[in-house]
């Protein structure tokens, strides 16, 4: 049984006085999630989840480690994958999708992103998350 890592966060900002998530539709797969990435050796969570937000999308975030899910799946057989998700505060909203592995990013309003996301840990991860963004707003 192999284990793989991955961190990122639930990038959000608030516009237009809407609280807005961050999506990303994967290239390999079609599925929309949020971003995130293995972790580089040497690299706390934190570290992979700011470098990985801002390969996949080149959106800059203050992340808020107080908010720590796991996230845990097997995406393929023998394998274990742990995903380490964090809330980050969105520093600038204009993205540029990293060619290789996001098709598609869209600002989509917190209460809209279940219509959006693949899979029900992505919408789980967004029940948990959406009352301590709003805390903060």
């Amino acid at each position: 049984m192999s284990y793989e890592k991955s961190c990122g966060a639930v990038v959000f900002r608030k516009y237009h006085g809407n609280i807005e998530l961050l999506l990303i539709k994967h290239v390999v797969g079609g599925h929309w999630s949020f971003p995130k990435g293995h972790v580089e050796a040497g690299e706390t969570e934190a570290e992979t989840a700011i470098r990985e937000i801002k390969e996949e999308t080149g959106i800059d975030v203050e992340l808020d480690t107080s908010f720590r899910e796991v996230v845990s799946y097997s995406p393929k057989r023998d394998t274990t994958k742990d995903v380490i998700y964090f809330l980050g505060k969105a520093k600038n909203f204009q993205y540029t999708p990293q060619e290789e592995e996001i098709a598609q990013i869209k600002w989509v309003e917190i209460n809209l992103a279940h219509s959006f996301l693949t899979y029900d840990n992505d919408k789980q991860l967004v029940n948990k998350a959406k009352p301590v963004i709003k805390d903060l707003y």
